[in-house]
């Protein structure tokens, strides 16, 4: 662990610029879902305790670096003073005379909250005179944004290089849950990766070979691994042009000591709807004229039985069509019998992406799970094993 955290940096009567994602859902210009504004209420509390002024750097939607008004920060300002309890000032750009005028505005205990960053065209391209002043604008960078952490902008990476920085607290928390999950983890490991395809998962699986103990494979992905090893799969959701690729993940894996497992028993159905009719057959009993849409009660049993002998639980996507009954079964069974085993204290589990946290708070099994990563892309990178441009920024 190279970075600093806010226990590590005196802030009395600093201006600490503190970069979150407050990337709401909107409708009809008002918030329609908090969560990501609850979540940073830790760091900026804990900033104002320390006697830092807090100057909150965020960016909203896609504005491609041109001023969009419907995409201004400031709709976002009475959620945010609501959350927060706490009076937000907000400042109409992020840098210049507005970004200073709404700081030297705010008194102590006050949030100031700057223009979208993407309003420039330098905040995608990190550069450098952008980043230069913002970083006029503090003494302290924290970043608090693990889920922009793998853009290399101005306002994740340009500007960490140029003040004191370190991790918020939900930077903190989601970088040590995953140095526990993959870095030095207990073992034995097991990942759960599921998902429709395997060709966007190709870096993922590749690390996660040589890094794990067992790999779980479901979804339309598991169904790709069944044709490589000559398995016919009906109408099912394949890449059948990725067999020979599922194939060299199989031995690298066989090669790494990973052990992968696959669907033992599938449900099948001839409609891609709620409620259709279904029968539970072997793997590699699909009818021709139907399609696998979940794992079945006798793969469930078998991931229990591995799930009971390891330490480490990393989940990143479902194991069926968990959108619609009955397809979610599989998913919701395993992911209780995780939830099970964390709460026993007999598991870390580590779990991310956004079909990932909808299926888990489906099946009720969220709450017990160790960590919960709503990083989504950030989250899939570091799975892939790659360096996140954000975090490496404050290293050192």
């Amino acid at each position: 662990m190279g970075w600093k955290t806010l226990d590590d940096v005196a802030m009395a009567g600093k201006t600490v610029l503190t970069r979150v994602d407050i990337n709401v859902p909107m409708e009809g210009g008002r918030v329609t879902d908090t969560t990501r504004i609850d979540k940073i209420r830790p760091t900026v509390e804990d900033i104002i305790a320390r006697g830092g002024k807090v100057v909150l750097l965020a960016h909203f939607d896609r504005p491609k670096g041109k001023v969009v008004p419907e995409m201004s920060l400031g709709h976002v300002k009475e959620a945010l003073a609501a959350s927060l309890g706490r009076k937000v000032v907000f400042g109409a750009d992020c840098v210049g005379d507005p970004a200073r005028a709404a700081i030297a505005a705010a008194a102590q205990g006050d949030v100031v909250l700057l223009e979208n960053t993407r309003f420039h065209p330098g905040e995608e391209k990190n550069d450098a005179g952008l980043a230069a002043q913002m970083a006029a604008l503090g003494d302290i960078y924290v970043n608090d944004a693990f889920s922009a952490a793998h853009r290399a902008h101005a306002s994740t990476e340009g500007i960490a290089r140029l003040l004191p920085k370190a991790a918020g607290r939900l930077m903190e928390a989601e970088l040590k849950a995953l140095e526990a999950a993959l870095g030095a983890p207990v073992r034995p490991v097991v990942a759960v990766v599921g998902g429709a395809k395997v060709s966007t998962k190709l870096d993922l699986l590749g690390n996660l070979v040589g890094k794990v103990d067992h790999l779980v494979i479901g979804g339309g992905m598991a169904n790709t691994f069944l044709v490589a090893q000559g398995v016919e799969v009906g109408k099912s959701l394949a890449e059948r042009d990725m067999a020979e690729t599922a194939r060299e993940i199989l031995a690298k894996a066989k090669a790494a000591g990973c052990t992968i497992h696959l669907p033992l028993d599938v449900v099948v159905a001839r409609e891609f709807k709620a409620g259709a009719a279904n029968e539970t057959v072997a793997a590699g009993a699909c009818p021709a004229d139907a399609m696998i849409l979940d794992a079945g009660p006798q793969t469930v049993a078998a991931l229990t039985g591995v799930f009971e002998t390891c330490k480490t639980l990393i989940w990143n996507g479902p194991l069926g069509a968990f959108e619609i009954e009955p397809f979610n079964a599989a998913t919701n069974a395993a992911a209780r019998v995780a939830a099970s085993l964390t709460r026993a204290g007999k598991m870390v589990s580590v779990a991310g992406g956004g079909d990932t946290v909808a299926a888990l708070n489906q099946a009720g099994a969220a709450a017990d799970f160790t960590f919960i990563s709503t990083a989504g892309g950030a989250f899939l990178e570091w799975m892939e094993g790659k360096v996140l441009p954000g975090v490496a920024a404050l290293n050192g």
